[in-house]
């Protein structure tokens, strides 16, 4: 068995375990595995084991990476993890099912044009800044309501919030924010949790974790 696969195992017996004991019935939450960077010989032995769901950060490599695998494997979903730029919509929505960094007007404006064009919505994420940070994207708190509300107008299939907490503090505090933020507009999803911290994020019915070294080690 490829490592990186026993790496996935052990990860989802411990979300198995944390979900046990905590008593959280009917919750499974999606491991989207994040793959930026990392060749195909790390990534094909998770889908040959059945795993689904995967993350990029950069559009012209993961069209190069996925899109004959994707022809193949009709299952395979992908999640847009990193920043993503509005002159790059175009070509983000022919490969990604997901896109969890809408941070601004601008790019929620271009999807909108861009996914009339080719009929085609993709899922939804809208980045917080929870913690307010200078040097991270994202939409501050209060400004939370009213950019769904125009999102909602331009006809996109928001699904829920996201979020990166500030790092080296304690992540209960910022998912306990974004569970009532995401509560607070009726929103299912959230997308929250990294290799760090995805256990801490289950306690908030975090619905898609983004794991990346904790299945494939430190990227290079």
């Amino acid at each position: 068995m490829h490592k990186t696969v026993e790496n996935l195992i052990l990860i989802q017996n411990e979300i198995k375990s944390k979900i046990i004991e905590l008593n959280l019935i009917d919750y499974k939450p999606i491991i989207v595995a994040i793959t930026k960077t990392f060749k195909l010989d790390h990534i094909l032995p998770l889908i040959d084991y059945g795993h689904v769901n995967f993350g990029e950060n950069k559009v012209q490599e993961t069209l190069e990476k996925w899109n004959d695998i994707k022809n193949k494997n009709s299952q395979i979903k992908l999640h847009m993890v990193g920043k993503l730029q509005s002159n790059k919509v175009k070509h983000a929505l022919k490969i990604f099912d997901y896109i969890h960094s809408l941070d601004n007007i601008k790019l929620a404006e271009k999807i909108s044009y861009e996914q009339k064009k080719i009929n085609k919505k993709p899922k939804l994420f809208i980045q917080i800044n929870i913690g307010n940070e200078l040097q991270k994207s994202g939409i501050a708190i209060e400004k939370l309501e009213e950019f769904y509300r125009n999102c909602i107008q331009l006809n996109l299939d928001i699904v829920g919030t996201m979020c990166l907490p500030p790092e080296n503090q304690d992540s209960n505090i910022y998912f306990s924010k974004m569970k009532n933020l995401n509560d607070n507009i009726k929103l299912n999803e959230l997308s929250m949790g990294m290799s760090s911290d995805y256990l801490t994020a289950i306690k908030y019915s975090s619905s898609h974790l983004r794991i990346g070294s904790k299945i494939f080690g430190n990227r290079i």
